[in-house]
């Protein structure tokens, strides 16, 4: 699993996340054998993904063939993932349709992503809904000791990247699904 923090200050955005590579629950590699990055860039946006790892994969495939898409408000994403959706069940085989959870109708992409740049930074459910959020959020295994982290320094200090480091830090040390070291990605807006 994963935890990614995103943060906007003050012009700036940064986006950091653990670097863990583990193979279900039950196995992971040392950091110093293997080091998985969870963000990334899509255009002028930060992008993080918590939960399968294939999507970084079939993410990339997906966006090789196409320009960058503006995720600058909730709208131009929800109608990205809707065009992603559409594209992994015809493109992608190993897609599976159904609901983890039987009470509900909707397709599940059983993962999460956190997108950051000048428009805000956004939720992405695994349901598809958007969320869009001003100044902070955490997605993934450790997000909730990473937000704890991430509300108690906001208003405290301007150095983002610390308060990122910081979250990402606090979710290692406490959610065994994290791990490795914090990376972080800086994007001026």
């Amino acid at each position: 699993m994963s935890v990614i923090v995103a943060i906007r200050k003050n012009n700036q955005v940064v986006m950091a996340a653990d670097t863990l590579t583990s193979f279900g629950d039950t196995e992971r590699m040392p950091s110093e054998n293997a080091n998985t990055s969870k963000i990334g860039r899509i255009g002028n946006s930060l992008i993080g993904g918590a939960g399968w790892a294939v999507y970084d994969d079939i993410l990339n495939d997906y966006l090789s063939t196409r320009a960058a898409p503006d995720l600058t408000t909730a709208s131009s994403i929800f109608t990205f993932f809707l065009e992603f959706w559409k594209a992994l069940h015809e493109n992608y085989t190993f897609v599976n349709d159904n609901a983890t959870n039987a009470c509900t109708p909707f397709g599940d992409l059983d993962s999460t992503f956190l997108i950051a740049n000048e428009g805000g930074i956004f939720t992405v459910a695994s349901d598809l809904g958007v969320t869009p959020l001003e100044q902070y959020y955490a997605i993934g295994s450790g997000g909730e000791y990473a937000i704890g982290v991430l509300y108690t320094l906001y208003s405290r200090t301007d150095d983002i990247e610390s308060i990122a480091t910081d979250a990402v830090q606090a979710a290692i040390a406490m959610n065994l699904q994290c791990g490795g070291k914090p990376e972080t990605l800086r994007l001026t807006i």
